[in-house]
């Protein structure tokens, strides 16, 4: 069994301070705008990777480990879930175009990354989010936002960008 990039989404939510400690699967598919039986799956690849904990019985969900999703976010998403810039589109702002990373350094409007959106307001080339609902769940969510576009950081970026995107995550993360 291989983790997938929706698994990783998963992950995020379940490890971001505003998620909910108790949550159902029907709650956890509408937020990250995919069905339940793939919210299912991914939490079934995401304990079996130890992403999270694997919850004993129907009443206790899986949990985030944090310390393994943050080694994994660091050593293992930029060359399992790379990625590289495409053509020019109308998208919403990601990598270290996105907050909080757009707020600590300075890029080239010219590079410019967008996930592909046609609800985006921002014109630049296409990275392809790690799974098809990303924008439209991200847009639903400010600090969902933030962790995906973190993790564009970690697929894209040169080392200066990487090592802030990992601390930015580690605060993100560590804080709930």
């Amino acid at each position: 069994m291989a983790l997938k990039p929706q698994d990783l989404v998963v992950c995020l939510q379940l490890a971001l301070p505003d998620y909910p400690e108790e949550w159902t699967y029907p709650e956890l598919a509408g937020r990250l705008k995919l069905s339940i039986s793939e919210s299912n799956a991914a939490t079934h690849r995401a304990s079996a990777a130890r992403l999270l904990t694997s919850g004993s019985g129907r009443s206790e969900k899986p949990r985030p480990v944090r310390a393994s999703l943050l080694r994994f976010l660091e050593g293992g998403v930029p060359f399992a879930f790379y990625a590289h810039p495409g053509e020019m589109v109308r998208g919403v702002p990601t990598a270290h175009w996105a907050p909080p990373l757009s707020e600590q350094l300075v890029a080239m409007p010219q590079s410019l990354l967008v996930w592909p959106s046609a609800k985006g307001k921002a014109r630049g080339q296409s990275l392809r989010p790690l799974y098809k609902t990303v924008p439209e769940a991200a847009a639903e969510s400010e600090s969902l936002y933030a962790a995906l576009a973190l993790v564009d950081a970690l697929r894209v970026g040169r080392q200066r960008e990487r090592k802030l995107a990992m601390s930015e995550l580690s605060k993100l993360l560590e804080s709930k």
